[in-house]
């Protein structure tokens, strides 16, 4: 074996790689202390935001796991390895991989939306995809939802991303719009009269916004009377039952026939 020809081509070696393994080292270095920086500061940011705590970890890990393959690929052009092959292998398992994930990615990625954004949240009363209830976990990749009949209801996180969402309580009031027909030979005062008392009656209405008691529309055969008060959102259909019966109470107490009685 020549050992000087070894020698020299080892020599040759050094010269030409030594340095940029040396810089490589150096961004090795530098970036996972930087990566670190980057990791506590966003753990104190997402915690002030008050992003939900399975978003957090989540959040987290993806944004370090992203930095530490761009310096280690970073590391890799640096010293000089060709990243051809390494590209497309990687390249070919991300397509497979979505392709055979793409509706569990669909929900993932509609999951940490929902938790960040928040339409909604645990405890709010909503309206999504035919079903009405109180929400009771919000999951990466689902929603639980309990209905007001007590049934519990999975609905997956892309379709309530995807669709019209209306939350019911997150104002925390509702109003009660109610449309009650007499016929003309009943005195529309009266009427009226009767309905104020039967709203301040049901203490669990809300005196503002203002109540309101008029008439919406005239026909051949009598009037419409519209009611419109407000209730608390939590507990609105038991209050608006309680409001129902109150009134009825008080036409009859007051002698004034609804139609048909």
């Amino acid at each position: 074996m020549n050992w000087d020809k070894f020698y020299n081509k080892a020599y040759d070696w050094i010269l030409i790689y030594g340095p940029k393994i040396i810089l490589g080292i150096i961004l090795l270095i530098i970036g996972f202390w930087f990566i670190r920086f980057v990791k506590k500061w966003l753990n104190g940011h997402l915690l002030k935001r008050d992003i939900h705590s399975s978003v957090r970890p989540f959040l987290t890990n993806l944004v370090t796991i992203i930095l530490q393959v761009l310096i280690v690929l970073g590391f890799m052009q640096v010293v000089g390895i060709r990243m051809t092959v390494f590209a497309a292998a990687v390249g070919a398992f991300g397509v497979a991989a979505g392709l055979a994930l793409s509706g569990t990615l669909q929900n993932f990625t509609s999951g940490i939306l929902i938790l960040i954004l928040k339409p909604f949240e645990i405890g709010d009363n909503i309206s999504a995809q035919s079903i009405e209830g109180t929400v009771s976990s919000i999951q990466i990749f689902f929603t639980i939802i309990k209905t007001f009949d007590n049934k519990t209801v999975i609905i997956p996180n892309s379709k309530l991303s995807n669709e019209i969402i209306t939350n019911l309580s997150r104002e925390g009031k509702r109003r009660i719009d109610l449309e009650i027909k007499f016929g003309f030979a009943t005195d529309f005062k009266q009427v009226q009269t009767a309905i104020d008392k039967s709203i301040s009656s049901v203490v669990q209405l809300l005196k503002d916004p203002a109540r309101r008691i008029g008439v919406d529309s005239v026909e051949p055969d009598g009037y419409k009377v519209l009611v419109n008060v407000w209730a608390p959102a939590h507990g609105f259909e038991d209050v608006k039952l309680a409001l129902q019966e109150k009134i009825m109470e008080d036409l009859k107490g007051s002698g004034i026939k609804l139609p048909g009685m």
